[in-house]
């Protein structure tokens, strides 16, 4: 008798990024077992990244803030999944709350970093050595090995998969044609404003590409939105707003369709790369050391001044120095490596 598929569930993170990169555990887990089950429990929001990666069986919504603790309904949860029967839980959140819902389901190994003291509800606790796992797609992809397992390089790249079908929609629903090299631009970000690389800066960027005959599509949440109107106002009203207009889903489909991104450090730069398209990602506050741009076509502008990386949402020395001197020329020099 035939043995049934080994499920998992991955207990997924909070941050478009993060679920990105993600998905190289979970091709980790399938080159390891390919019959494997892979399904991922988290936010609602995820589930247009999830449906664009082939490995994850089902996407299941996580109907919990990022913040709530919320135990009854957790409990609610996991116990509606014991019917599963599933044979692992991998947990890429390292918070204590993230733990109950395969405890509750009494999922018999549960896999998981100490994270916030989770000895109890985790039965295969991991310790993190954070030299030996510089990246965080090496820290996820550990857990889905055997403890003290090898890591093989080279590592699997993110790759979402779109349709023409989709894509063709998306353009169609905006009035987007597709006879003109494509500039993406994503100037928000979601963590806050010492990862935002001027408007005036982009806007020269913009300028520049729509003189040479682009089109040039601003990307972002609801919370770019005046970003993107700063930007408006600098270009003559020339670029296409889409902040705050697409789904996620759409953002996905439209970005594919670009010759090349411009990007803050975001959820937007990791989805632009796991599109392989061609990509310049402006950092600030943060590391390319940790969450770089996972794509070969890809250049990283960053000035590596003396309070760099400071990891905050705002600039503690109230100068933000290391987005204000890395002027426009310097991206569009990059832009100019990747042919654009």
């Amino acid at each position: 008798m035939q043995a049934s598929p080994k499920k998992i569930l991955v207990i997924g993170p909070a941050w478009v990024g993060d679920m990105v990169m993600a998905q190289t555990l979970f091709t980790c887990m399938k080159t390891q077992d390919p019959a494997c089950e892979i399904h991922v429990l988290a936010p609602g929001w995820s589930q247009p990244l999830l449906d664009r990666m082939p490995e994850v069986s089902e996407g299941m919504v996580l109907p919990v803030g990022h913040k709530e603790v919320s135990l009854m309904t957790r409990m609610k949860i996991g116990r509606s999944l014991r019917k599963d029967n599933y044979d692992q839980a991998i947990l890429l959140p390292n918070s204590w709350k993230s733990a109950l819902i395969p405890w509750f389901a009494k999922i018999p190994l549960r896999t998981g970093w100490v994270g916030e003291q989770r000895y109890g509800l985790l039965n295969d606790v991991r310790k993190l050595d954070k030299t030996q796992y510089p990246l965080m797609i090496e820290r996820f992809m550990a857990l889905g090995l055997p403890a003290k397992e090898t890591l093989n390089k080279p590592y699997p790249k993110p790759k979402l998969c779109v349709t023409e079908d989709n894509i063709h929609k998306a353009q169609e629903k905006y009035g987007l044609q597709r006879d003109k090299p494509v500039l993406a631009l994503c100037p928000g970000a979601e963590f806050g404003p010492a990862k935002r690389w001027p408007e005036e800066y982009y806007a020269v960027v913009a300028q520049e590409k729509l003189a040479q005959g682009y089109d040039v599509y601003l990307f972002g949440s609801p919370k770019d939105q005046p970003v993107a109107a700063a930007i408006q106002g600098l270009t003559q009203q020339r670029c296409v707003d889409l902040t705050g207009k697409t789904s996620l889903a759409e953002a996905i489909d439209l970005i594919a369709t670009a010759s090349i991104v411009v990007s803050n450090d975001s959820g937007l730069m990791h989805i632009a790369a796991a599109m392989q398209r061609p990509t310049v990602v402006i950092y600030g506050s943060s590391s390319p050391k940790f969450t770089p741009p996972l794509h070969d076509e890809v250049r990283v502008t960053r000035l590596g001044i003396e309070c760099s990386p400071c990891f905050q949402r705002t600039c503690p020395l109230h100068h933000l120095k290391c987005l204000k001197d890395l002027k426009p020329q310097m991206v569009l020099d990059a832009m100019a490596e990747l042919g654009h």
